[in-house]
């Protein structure tokens, strides 16, 4: 995983972060078995649990995911949506989204999520607002059009939460599309006067935002 803060410290945090449910244990060690060079791409038992509680505190009814993977964001998020509440999750590889489902369809919450498969882009064009939260976390190069096309679906006073804002640091001297793309959002989230926003140290980095 990338890190941002001591190996020490981030272990520490998660020692003291409420443990995962076994499904998502399970979920966690067979995404690490099939998908070994990817698997670094889930977020993680401290992030997962705090977008669960920024979805659980904020009242959100509907949230709107950006990039599935194998599910583990999606049903943290869900753990945290009232029994009535919905997740819709983007993905574009139908394998992920294979693997997702079949999790999805044992977890309690499951019922609360619809995965979505296709390029984000255009399957954001088919949704209908508004959504109360928002997690954005897919290829980077996209990131600015992903912003721009989900701040019309968001309610007022929705939050966006952005991960890999950081990129290990390489948004400070950025090389790479991924990591001059990064920059460029947070540097547009910078400048938007339709929201307030706070860049946290968590895990790689999550910019959240708030709409005004």
């Amino acid at each position: 995983m990338p890190q941002i803060v001591p190996r020490k410290i981030d272990n520490y945090a998660a020692a003291h972060t409420t443990p995962l449910s076994p499904l998502l244990e399970e979920l966690v060690r067979e995404t690490e078995e099939k998908f070994p060079d990817r698997a670094q791409m889930l977020c993680g038992q401290v992030e997962g649990q705090l977008l669960r509680t920024l979805v659980a505190v904020s009242g959100a009814k509907r949230v709107l995911e950006i990039g599935t993977f194998t599910g583990f964001s999606a049903l943290m998020m869900a753990a945290g949506l009232p029994a009535d509440g919905e997740l819709t999750t983007l993905e574009l590889d139908p394998e992920h989204a294979e693997f997702a489902r079949s999790y999805f369809e044992r977890s309690p919450d499951g019922q609360k999520v619809r995965l979505v498969l296709g390029p984000a882009l255009e399957s954001l064009k088919t949704l209908a607002g508004p959504f109360n939260f928002a997690f954005i976390d897919a290829d980077k190069v996209s990131y600015p059009d992903y912003y721009a096309a989900t701040m019309p679906l968001l309610s007022a006073g929705g939050l966006i939460a952005i991960d890999n804002a950081l990129r290990e640091g390489k948004v400070l001297k950025p090389k790479g599309e991924p990591s001059r793309r990064t920059a460029e959002l947070n540097d547009i989230v910078a400048r938007d006067d339709r929201v307030e926003h706070v860049m946290l140290t968590v895990r790689d980095g999550i910019m959240l935002v708030r709409k005004k």
